[in-house]
């Protein structure tokens, strides 16, 4: 078995292969694991490539996390609490009550001061029409979350200080532009469903101690053969299985099975990579699905990072109205700033316009509109200032990006797919990425490949990998 790419889904995928019993080798080209949620340091600085928060109904990427020892480096909020700044008024903070859904959120809806109070009214029958729409219904991949908005009765400015408020950092698009099929899943999966499902998790320690580090201590634990800085170029049919030709680093160590150049054959192959790159390696064994994910666009993703003097701000993380900012998060703790400084991270999603704009013109826009929020980074010193751009974070979320996103099970035998940017009925998060290696490891683990594997005793797969949660944890 073969794993070609060491993100969420192909981690999630390796784990499950291995612990039904079968010899895993992962394959990934980066130095680390994590794929699209990693960290870095910069002048001592711990630094996260995004802000990626999770929700409480995101059991599989929590699961993920439990399996790996890390559980303890993320903290979900006891109830849903969204503060929300705006330029000239007092912050306001969105809650949720002990009511159930979908009354758990109607005191914080009336009482919302960014809405007129007709406007509220409006928006909560709105909330309860998108509540009863069927995501799955394909006529729904032909409109925008924001055309069906306005047609139940929300204007540009109730869209832009509340349903944007969600559409942003859940569909990585404004609601003007996001798919009302997915736009209608998240609001039903995260708000509706249940009074906590919404409930925000955040990652409390950099990316590379709750998910890097530990998922490689963790596979290599399961007896999984972990290969960093090694390229896939190209799969192809080899008698019954699949052949891999890929390329390593010259510095990268041989595997114990696998030096460090030469060609990989494996009964089954899992393709976990970002969906331009997938694209480059089905161009022969799925031409159709090659094809179609050359037509799957990406969304941007940047964040403005800055590092004050003293504390500006009391909230661990806010949301902005009628100002650029969109989410602003404290990563002080996480970040190891000296102490008395605060670093604030500004995620900006859907951010095609940033993407274009140099450090100075994003300098120029988001110090005076953080100051504008925060009346003590007025008087504070910018000690630090950088930007970080992710120009493919996610696919674009757009109507019609159903028919693009593949299925795990391939065509070809023994070949199984895994991303976010797969059919998970998710948008591109951490929860789908998960979700889709779990649906590729089932894919080749009930397949006709399954009668290829060596397998392991499995015992011993399961005490390996609880000695590794063990160990991730001390």
């Amino acid at each position: 078995m073969l794993v070609i790419g060491g993100g969420l889904a192909g981690i999630a995928a390796a784990l499950d292969c291995a612990d039904a019993g079968a010899r895993v080798s992962l394959v990934e080209v980066r130095r680390r694991l994590g794929g699209a949620a990693y960290s870095f340091e910069r002048d001592g600085l711990h630094i996260d490539n995004g802000q990626h928060v999770f929700l409480r109904c995101c059991t599989a990427y929590r699961r993920l996390l439990q399996r790996l020892g890390s559980e303890h480096g993320v903290v979900v909020q006891e109830r849903l609490r969204i503060p929300v700044l705006s330029p000239g008024h007092d912050p306001f903070v969105l809650r949720r009550n002990r009511l159930p859904a979908p009354l758990h959120l109607t005191g914080a809806l009336l009482r919302y001061p960014h809405l007129t109070f007709g406007a509220r009214l409006s928006a909560a029958h709105a909330a309860l029409a998108l509540g009863r729409i069927d995501p799955d219904d394909p006529a729904l991949e032909r409109q925008t979350l924001g055309e069906w908005l306005v047609a139940h009765g929300q204007d540009a400015d109730a869209v832009a200080a509340l349903w944007d408020l969600i559409a942003l950092p859940t569909l990585n698009l404004p609601a003007a532009q996001a798919s009302l099929a997915l736009g209608a899943f998240v609001f039903q999966r995260g708000l509706l469903a249940s009074a906590s499902a919404g409930d925000i998790g955040f990652h409390e320690r950099p990316l590379s101690e709750t998910i890097a580090d530990p998922a490689l201590r963790v596979l290599r634990a399961a007896g999984v053969d972990v290969c960093l800085g090694w390229r896939a170029e190209s799969i192809e049919r080899a008698g019954p299985g699949l052949l891999v030709r890929g390329v390593g680093a010259t510095d990268a160590p041989s595997t114990r099975d696998h030096p460090r150049d030469r060609e990989r054959t494996s009964a089954a192959v899992i393709l976990a990579l970002p969906h331009a790159r997938a694209a480059g390696l089905l161009d022969v064994l799925e031409p159709d699905v090659a094809s179609a994910l050359r037509h799957l666009e990406s969304s941007p993703i940047v964040n403005v990072h800055v590092v004050y003097d003293r504390r500006v701000c009391e909230h661990r993380f806010a949301a902005g109205v009628g100002t650029p900012v969109q989410y602003l998060f404290d990563r002080s703790a996480a970040g190891g700033v000296p102490a008395g400084c605060q670093y604030l991270a500004v995620s900006l999603s859907g951010a095609e316009e940033e993407m274009r704009m140099s450090v100075h013109e994003l300098r120029e826009r988001y110090l005076p509109a953080l100051s504008a929020l925060l009346p003590r980074a007025r008087e504070a010193r910018v000690e630090r200032f950088f930007v970080t751009r992710e120009h493919a974070a996610t696919f674009r979320a757009s109507p019609g990006v159903a028919r693009l996103r593949a299925g795990a099970r391939a065509a070809t035998p023994g070949l199984a797919l895994a991303g976010a940017w797969t059919d998970t009925g998710w948008p591109a998060t951490l929860e789908g990425a998960v979700l889709s290696g779990h649906a590729a490891a089932e894919v080749v683990l009930g397949g006709p490949a399954s009668e290829h594997f060596a397998p392991r005793r499995r015992e011993t797969g399961r005490q390996a990998l609880g000695e590794a949660a063990t160990e991730a944890r001390a």
